[in-house]
């Protein structure tokens, strides 16, 4: 069977975490979830011309990851991490690597054979970079399952690129954080987290809208009126970094495999479980996942 092409589209960076630095950036720990469930998977961003670009360019390669990763004369992405009670907080400067990717025939020709292409809105914050994505999206496949997780870091966005983003996604992932702040920015009176979401879904035609509730639940809602909803288990957190990255490259790699929404759902969910046990966004899989929710009698 062939296996489905899965695209991330931005951030390649080190996450500098208490105990060391490792690899992230949410649209690559995307595409390293991605292939562990059985996707093609290739990143697309850039890196500075600098050793820490070297040590990147590596780690994707050991983790069996394609790419696209340009090299430029701007410095290789670090970003902060420090740990309150294991939910991480992030510090990420300006003028980076992959606040530089460049528009070329060779990510067309990649992107126009893609089944999914995850981005966000932290790499879009450049305009450099925002105006080769939005570019690129346009020779997506008809069929392209185009996965916005927003990922809302800081100040690096505003209403109007969520909007723009929002028009081109057939999939549009949050967090219940995230949820509140669109309220007041979009001005949403509908009284429920879900009629919320299904007020996204109508306004821009969504296949999915996907929100997660960290330590307490996940819903996922589709076009056909389908949902599914799940309470997160309990797991001993090392750190929450990439979790919710883990749970989106899972989640679209089963869809994408023949899936049904429930076990796409169960499966996202306890990728997630599992990386919350782990340092940092990459770990090793086990052999196979542990079934979390089956253990919690769900």
């Amino acid at each position: 069977m062939t296996k489905p092409i899965v695209l991330s589209l931005g951030e390649l960076l080190w996450d500098l975490l208490p105990q060391g630095k490792r690899v992230g950036g949410a649209p690559a720990n995307f595409a390293y979830h991605a292939q562990c469930n059985g996707a093609e998977s290739y990143v697309i961003s850039a890196v500075g011309e600098d050793s820490l670009g070297n040590e990147l360019v590596e780690e994707v390669e050991k983790a069996g990851i394609k790419h696209v990763i340009q090299r430029n004369a701007w410095p290789t992405s670090t970003v902060d991490v420090s740990l309150r009670n294991g939910i991480p907080e992030y510090t990420i400067v300006r003028n980076i690597a992959w606040d530089h990717i460049v528009y070329t025939r060779e990510l067309v020709d990649l992107v126009s054979k893609a089944d999914a292409i995850c981005f966000g809105t932290l790499s879009l914050r450049s305009q450099e970079t925002h105006d080769t994505v939005l570019e690129l999206l346009k020779h997506a496949k008809p069929n392209a399952m185009k996965f916005f997780d927003i990922n809302i870091r800081s100040d690096h966005y505003s209403k109007d690129l969520i909007d723009a983003l929002l028009k081109e996604a057939t999939v549009f992932k949050l967090n219940d954080s995230e949820l509140l702040l669109l309220r007041d920015m979009f001005n949403i009176r509908e009284t429920s987290d879900n009629e919320a979401c299904k007020w996204f879904q109508a306004r821009y035609g969504l296949d999915y809208v996907i929100l997660t509730g960290g330590s307490t639940f996940s819903a996922i809602f589709t076009k056909n009126g389908e949902s599914s909803t799940y309470p997160t288990p309990h797991v001993e957190v090392n750190d929450t970094v990439g979790a919710g990255d883990s749970f989106s490259g899972t989640f679209t790699a089963r869809i994408l495999a023949g899936d049904s929404l429930k076990d796409a759902h169960r499966a996202a969910i306890n990728t997630a479980a599992y990386v919350c046990t782990q340092a940092g966004a990459w770990p090793e899989y086990p052999s196979e996942i542990p079934d979390y929710l089956s253990k919690a009698g769900l």
